[in-house]
């Protein structure tokens, strides 16, 4: 194959994993939107709002317990039958579930049922999504193409974050303005979740398209394919498994209270109107569109590690004006607050997906890096809402949040300083690879491996 060809494979590939994760992104975000704004109403109807709210998000949370387990199984796949396959497979899981989402009947209708239905898949969708992210960075990095901007290349999936939060934003924004409060608490919520059926086809057209990636040939090639890669990933790079959980910590939690969490507090204790929230939300998110590719250029040129802890240390004090802004009611300065939320996340969010992948060997590349960023799910974005809904709850200050999410953003800070830069290494090879206990990871029917890559720090 040309240079050419292989150039405009690998650009189809960027687009293929984009869009892919835009319609995976748009069906998560999607019901934790409105699981903050009528799912507490429409199927836990017997509880104060206060628990109706909790249980709410706790269904918001189960989806996110749920994406290592699609970490898992999909790593698996994805690094045993190839990335592109595995990728098909997880679009289809994400779309079905969320169409009959948009089909559950509420508690009215077959009462507590329905929460258990609305709770299965919502497990389903986080299974879907916890197989995603590791493949479609894969998918989109694992081209000699961005060998030099790899941190760019890979910004583009972590690009489909915005994109789908924009698009389920719009599609709930839209389905507001058709009728009164009634109708969409009734029907219109519906509408949003049923337009999946739609994408899904788009993502599917495209994403069969694509090419699988040199890197993953080549393995096949030579007989690198590792017999259990979960495995593996867990014995031999279980550091950088935890390390990267733990760096994600200050990035996820602030994610999910500034754009879920967000419209809860905003309407009950701000009494702003839904409408109003979206539509900051909706602005945020367009700003994201530019800074998340920016700030994964701006990691190809100072460092993935080094553009990480600026975004984390930044996270950090940010934390208390974000509130601060919100609490004054003064509307410019809560939207000014929304608007630089996202941007500031995004100093995070966009180099860490080169900085994750790059930790990790070719073999098992979609298994350790997907573990370890869906463990995060776990230990922060799944119980972000609920933890800032109970210190509000407990202590009566948003300032209780704010310390929360200082407190993490340290975290994300200190662990990052441990886990090494690796964006100068061979990423296209699992030659110089060692594992943590100071074995080589060698592969059956790989040629030895020395420990070039690890005897000295990149940076």
């Amino acid at each position: 194959m040309s240079d050419a060809d292989l150039s405009r494979h690998a650009k189809r590939a960027v687009l293929a994993s984009t869009v892919g994760t835009m319609i995976e992104w748009y069906d998560f975000y999607l019901y934790g939107l409105v699981a903050a704004i009528v799912f507490g109403k429409l199927y836990f109807p017997s509880q104060d709002p206060y628990s109706a709210t909790l249980l709410a998000f706790s269904t918001f949370f189960l989806g996110f317990v749920a994406r290592p387990v699609g970490a898992i199984i999909f790593g698996h796949f994805g690094d045993r039958i190839g990335r592109k396959g595995t990728l098909v497979a997880t679009l289809m899981l994400m779309g079905i579930s969320t169409v009959f989402i948009g089909l559950v009947p509420t508690y009215e209708h077959i009462g507590i049922w329905g929460a258990v239905a609305l709770t299965v898949l919502r497990v389903l969708q986080g299974i879907g999504v916890g197989g995603e992210w590791g493949g479609a960075i894969a998918v989109a990095t694992e081209w000699s193409k961005f060998n030099r901007s790899r941190g760019l290349a890979a910004s583009w999936p972590q690009f489909g974050s915005p994109l789908g939060m924009l698009l389920a934003v719009g599609m709930l924004t839209l389905t507001l303005q058709m009728g009164s409060t009634e109708w969409f608490e009734t029907i219109g919520w519906r509408i949003p979740f049923l337009v999946s059926a739609l994408l899904i086809f788009v993502g599917l057209y495209i994403r069969l398209g694509v090419l699988e990636t040199p890197v993953f040939q080549r393995m096949q090639e030579k007989k690198e394919i590792a017999q259990a890669p979960v495995i593996e990933a867990v014995r031999g790079f279980w550091k950088e498994i935890l390390l990267t959980c733990l760096m994600r910590t200050g990035q996820q939690a602030p994610f999910v209270i500034f754009t879920t969490f967000l419209l809860s507090y905003g309407t009950s204790q701000l009494g702003l109107q839904k409408s109003f929230l979206f539509n900051c939300v909706l602005v945020a998110a367009t700003l994201s569109l530019f800074t998340t590719p920016f700030f994964g250029y701006l990691s190809d040129r100072i460092g993935r590690k080094r553009m990480y802890l600026i975004g984390a240390f930044t996270m950090m004090v940010f934390a208390f004006p974000y509130f601060w802004l919100l609490d004054t009611g003064v509307p410019a300065l809560i939207v000014l607050a929304i608007l630089v939320s996202l941007p500031i996340h995004d100093m995070q969010y966009a180099p860490q997906a080169a900085f994750i992948a790059e930790s990790f060997p070719p073999s098992v590349r979609y298994s350790g890096s997907s573990i370890g960023y869906q463990l995060a799910s776990i230990t922060s974005g799944g119980p972000a809402p609920i933890i800032a809904a109970f210190l509000l709850h407990t202590y009566g200050t948003s300032a209780a949040i704010s310390a929360y999410i200082a407190f993490i953003a340290a975290i994300s800070f200190v662990s990052t300083l441990f886990l090494r830069d690796r964006s100068r290494d061979d990423y296209t090879s699992n030659a110089g690879w060692v594992r943590d206990d100071g074995s080589v990871a060698v592969h059956p029917g790989a040629s030895p491996m020395t420990p070039r890559a690890a005897s000295s720090p990149s940076e």
